[in-house]
């Protein structure tokens, strides 16, 4: 006769199946963030914190018995409330962006139409781009950037298995797009307008349209710029002294901040005056702490203070491209596409800009230059970005099979 041996006791202690460990999920919340997401903060980060220290210094020359820390505060104030809010979209997800697409777009142009009210809107230096509410300037252009971007991105996904037949390509993106661009031109700030078309041209190149259909709005755009920089005596004036770079006679009348521009530039070597020690920005260079904000990094840092900068927007640039090569949804593609032309195209341009290989546009240089609408627009596109990159899979759950299916539905 066998007997069986009755099971042990368990006691509250052990667990009830053998060998099943406990496991705790932290969910989305703490889950590792991408390559991409780590290069696009710490690029925004630490332009931004340059720019704070380089606004400080540019502006410590001003006179009037001005304190030299009211401007660097009120770009500050810009900054706190920018970076945790760029944080704080990048939870949101597509759905989101895709949902809000047209209230901004008509809240930001109408916010841009600001500029045509008596008492609201402000000319400076020929161009009606800002406005005057409650003590504080704003230019809501800059806001129109990033509403055109998403917009464009949540029209062309939606028609994205149409956008092979020409009229889906131009309705409702042509029409809307001259109308927000317009209420700019109407400012006469070329210089944003230009930004502005090139987040258009980068939303239909993202979105893969064909070629031939990409040429008829980028030649339209190209004249558009063209008729009015012909239209302004001042701009031709700008445009002209470009060609005769040894010839100082425009002097007092259209290259004076250009050529004190590259002057500073030169004086600064390639070490640089050190910092603080800048000598254009005693009334030599008007916008030293605006669109020549670069210069005084040259003058003041050098070479290699200017290569530090170029190498930030570098990384920003491969981990945004990196979003829209890893990407397989369309609305992500466009969106970060349109955003990366725009920030990382318009640095290239203020940066053309001061090398007078451009002439002057009235380009802020972003996360660096004076002028909270510019930082708070760059950093609230960085959040988008951002939520962008959250939805890239995990690297390690990429296998090569996985791959070429996602290859293949490209």
């Amino acid at each position: 006769m066998t007997t069986t041996a009755p099971p042990p006791r368990q006691t509250p202690d052990e667990p009830s199946t053998p060998g099943l460990a406990a496991r705790v999920s932290l969910g989305r919340a703490f889950r590792p963030v991408s390559t991409e997401f780590l290069l696009i903060t710490s690029a925004a980060l630490l332009l931004t914190g340059f720019g704070l220290v380089m606004v400080l210094s540019a502006t410590s020359a001003l006179d009037g018995g001005q304190n030299p820390f009211d401007h660097v505060l009120k770009q500050g104030v810009f900054a706190v409330v920018g970076i945790p809010l760029m944080f704080a979209l990048s939870r949101a997800p597509m759905a989101f962006w895709k949902k809000i697409a047209w209230p901004v777009l008509i809240f930001a142009t109408l916010f841009q139409l600001l500029v045509y009210v008596p008492g609201l809107g402000i000319e400076s230096y020929g161009n009606r781009n800002w406005v005057q509410i409650a003590g504080f300037q704003f230019q809501p252009a800059e806001f129109l950037k990033l509403a055109l971007a998403l917009w464009m991105g949540a029209v062309l996904y939606r028609k994205r298995r149409l956008l092979t037949a020409w009229k889906h390509v131009f309705i409702p993106v042509v029409p809307v797009a001259v109308l927000v661009i317009g209420t700019v031109l109407g400012g006469k700030d070329l210089g944003t307008v230009m930004i502005l078309v090139l987040v258009v041209l980068g939303a239909l190149f993202f979105a893969g349209i064909k070629l031939r259909m990409f040429i008829v709005p980028a030649v339209l755009s190209v004249g558009v710029v063209l008729a009015s920089a012909v239209g302004s005596e001042n701009r031709m004036a700008r445009i002209t002294s470009l060609f005769n770079p040894d010839d100082a006679s425009c002097y007092y009348t259209s290259c004076y901040q250009s050529l004190h521009g590259v002057w500073g530039l030169a004086s600064g070597g390639l070490l640089g005056l050190g910092l603080g020690n800048s000598k254009e920005k005693y009334d030599w260079l008007p916008a030293a702490a605006n669109d020549y904000i670069f210069a005084i990094i040259g003058e003041e840092l050098g070479l290699i203070g200017c290569l530090v900068v170029l190498l930030l927007f570098a990384l920003f640039a491969v981990g945004a491209f990196h979003i829209i090569r890893r990407t397989d949804d369309t609305f992500v593609r466009i969106v970060a596409g349109a955003i990366t032309l725009w920030i990382v195209g318009q640095a290239l341009v203020n940066i053309g800009v001061v090398l007078r290989i451009f002439p002057v546009l009235g380009v802020p240089l972003p996360f660096m230059s004076q002028g909270g609408t510019s930082l708070l627009s760059v950093l609230i596109a960085c959040g988008v970005l951002l939520s962008c990159a959250r939805t890239l899979p995990d690297r390690r759950s990429e296998t090569p099979a996985a791959t070429a299916r996602a290859a293949r539905r490209r």
